[in-house]
């Protein structure tokens, strides 16, 4: 017998539509995984054992079967986005326990390329911070489960590091699919604006917040990417590979932050990878301006402010009523764009002159397992 745990999303979805296995067989390996080990990790807030294997099933009838691009595929979704018939909490006690009409859009179009919702992942209240623990439950890093999983897309992210589903959805405003992904060793993308449909809280943290996929491999994340933008985002690539102008920067854009030695050392080694493929790489910084750390606590607040707005405030932790306070002093300003705006004319020069951006995605590992939330 085949174990299809562990296996990627790309050769699941190719042995559903030959036939040598089915959803079902797929999604049930999957959920006996999360039933044995997700009580040490604590990804999931939701399981939906039942609909993902009656799912399942009816992807196995589907007469489109052999066109499915994630055919039999089991996703778990972050829960701050909508999944029809299930309660949507976005970590808090002051969200409608009320289920969802329908899918989001995202959702909705995982399902249409043949992926099975298996559950709703955990992230911290409104997917404000970067370690994800909450009055729901607490996310812990497979590698190392003394430590968080990261945020606010950590259930997500454990999820597909413990190899309880291939792929996972997940969000990211100010580094949501970024921190998880580095913490937990995998691949993920935020998209661009408007690549991937967002209409995520109150108005996407002034257009911040896009979804994206996690996953282990590259291939799996482009095929996911690829789904959620109704387009093949390989498909606008050259016939023959370029070469890219890539810098290499270890500078921190906020000040004080000094950077980890195992940090460095990855982003060195990566340049090197990117030498030996024929790419020009040279160090250089970009011109981050002085004002950005109160830029972007601006934007962090603000954007939270509007999601707590109608919000029983006595549900909330105390953090986030904090946190949401500081906002609203800052969201008429955020709100007509300027700060984004000057800081896009002053850091478009820099990409003229560059295609990509090497950084250190993280300064140092995520911190030890504790309530922050408390």
């Amino acid at each position: 017998m085949t174990n299809w745990v562990g296996r990627t999303a790309v050769e699941i979805a190719a042995a559903v539509r030959e036939k040598q296995v089915t959803p079902r067989e797929v999604v049930a390996e999957h959920l006996a995984r999360i039933e044995r080990l997700d009580g040490r990790i604590g990804a999931f807030r939701v399981v939906r054992a039942e609909a993902a294997l009656r799912e399942a099933d009816e992807v196995g009838a589907r007469g489109d079967l052999a066109g499915l691009p994630l055919a039999g595929v089991p996703v778990a979704v972050k829960d701050n986005v909508p999944v029809g018939g299930e309660t949507c909490r976005n970590g808090s006690a002051a969200t409608p326990d009320t289920p969802a009409e329908r899918d989001h859009v995202t959702v909705a179009r995982l399902r249409a390329a043949g992926a099975v919702v298996v559950g709703l992942t955990h992230v911290p209240e409104l997917c404000i911070f970067a370690t994800t623990d909450g009055v729901h439950g607490t996310s812990r890093n497979p590698w190392d489960t003394s430590r968080s999983a990261g945020g606010s897309s950590g259930g997500s992210a454990a999820a597909v590091a413990a190899g309880m589903v291939p792929i996972a959805l997940g969000t990211d405003g100010m580094g949501s699919l970024r921190i998880p992904a580095a913490n937990c060793g995998l691949v993920a993308i935020k998209p661009g604006h408007g690549v991937v449909p967002a209409g995520l809280g109150g108005n996407d943290w002034f257009g911040m917040t896009e979804n994206g996929p996690f996953a282990t491999t590259v291939a799996d994340a482009r095929l996911m990417l690829s789904v959620l933008a109704d387009r093949d985002v390989d498909g606008t690539r050259p016939e023959t590979a370029a070469t890219r102008r890539i810098a290499l920067s270890l500078r921190s854009p906020l000040a004080g932050a000094a950077l980890g030695k195992p940090y460095t050392s990855a982003v060195r080694e990566a340049a090197g990878l990117l030498i030996k493929a024929g790419h020009q790489v040279r160090r250089a910084d970009p011109p981050y301006p002085r004002t950005l750390a109160v830029t972007a606590l601006a934007h962090w607040t603000a954007g939270a402010s509007v999601d707590a707005r109608d919000l029983d405030p006595r549900l909330l932790t105390r953090r986030t009523r904090v946190h949401a306070a500081i906002g609203r002093r800052f969201a008429g300003r955020v709100g007509t764009g300027a700060a984004r705006e000057a800081l896009r004319r002053r850091l478009k020069p820099f990409f003229d002159e560059y295609d990509v951006l090497l950084t250190p995605a993280l300064a140092r590992r995520s911190p030890r397992v504790a309530p922050w939330h408390e």
